[in-house]
């Protein structure tokens, strides 16, 4: 039996494995661990690092992708071979340290489904932070998130709930479907290093599509929110008429061409937005219903 499944998605980090197989082995050398490292297309030797681990430890399985699928694409692919009572996830870079597992096993052993990794202070850039912090934010509304939990990523979580939240959309957002399973959640406090070697994969882009994905995967919400600044903006712009009429009536001829240009340019950008806010919905239905895989796997490695 297999007590805890490493799942790391992998994506250009090959200076950074060796020393977290290291440090894995080393934080659970008394629990039952399996690690399966997912190399999401990486464009350096990540794939044969993990690959050369793999023929050379039992308890380490290799996945490569056939292209880049995203981060919890990736992770979903992991979820598929899973064989522990608990499934941890975590990231590549070691700024989630493994020795901090422990920790986290020993407290949803107290019961929970979940239990996050909360870092107090993280040590990434200044963007990215607040980043974090909004995407929190709107958890609480979109999510229905438990107070007091920040949806970090790393976590360890019952298998139960792995295999409850395993589906096929192209678009899986993992925190959105372990809190649509569960809110027997915990958190408790580790700390957050600096990443091992290398600079981040993560930049501006990415993370407005993780916003995205945990913004529109999983609640209607924005669109009832485009809906009432629709109405309002509306309510205002009735109301701006008929006071322009009513200066018109006293011979007061209304002037301001620089407030009509922004009331034109505001308009336009509420349309705007939520033309493409409709769009982002109906393109996920047009993907979903053609199909669109999750992930391929090109190979598994595994020494038996």
């Amino acid at each position: 039996m297999i007590e805890i499944s490493i799942v790391i998605p992998v994506y250009n980090s090959e200076e950074n494995l060796l020393e977290l197989h290291v440090q894995i082995t080393d934080a659970l050398q008394k629990i039952s661990h399996e690690i399966i490292f997912v190399n999401d297309c990486s464009k350096d030797n990540s794939w044969k690092v993990i690959r050369e681990l793999a023929e050379k430890n039992k308890n380490v399985t290799a996945v490569n992708l056939r292209k880049n699928s995203g981060q919890d694409n990736a992770i979903m692919a992991g979820f598929s071979l899973i064989k522990g009572n608990y499934v941890v996830i975590m990231d590549d870079d070691l700024q989630h340290s493994p020795y901090d597992i422990v920790h986290l096993y020993n407290k949803i052993k107290e019961g929970y489904d979940i239990c996050y990794a909360d870092f107090s202070r993280m040590k990434h850039a200044a963007w990215k932070n607040l980043g974090s912090r909004i995407n929190d934010f709107l958890a609480n509304f979109l999510l229905k998130k438990p107070d007091g939990i920040y949806m970090s990523p790393f976590k360890i979580v019952y298998s139960e709930v792995i295999k409850a939240i395993i589906y096929n959309g192209p678009f899986p957002y993992i925190d959105g479907l372990i809190l649509e399973i569960s809110h027997n959640v915990t958190t408790i406090k580790v700390k957050h290093f600096n990443r091992y070697k290398g600079n981040s994969n993560y930049n501006l882009i990415k993370s407005i599509t993780v916003f995205l994905k945990s913004f529109t995967g999983f609640s209607i919400l924005p669109l009832r929110m485009a809906t009432y600044v629709g109405f309002f903006v509306a309510l205002g712009g009735f109301a701006l008429g008929i006071y322009f009429m009513i200066q018109f009536f006293y011979g007061i001829n209304p002037e301001g061409w620089t407030s009509l240009i922004v009331t034109v340019l505001i308009l336009g950008g509420i349309i705007l937005m939520s033309i493409g806010l409709f769009g982002e919905y109906l393109g996920r239905i047009y993907l979903t219903m053609n199909s669109k895989p999750q992930y391929s796997i090109r190979e598994i490695v595994k020494k038996e």
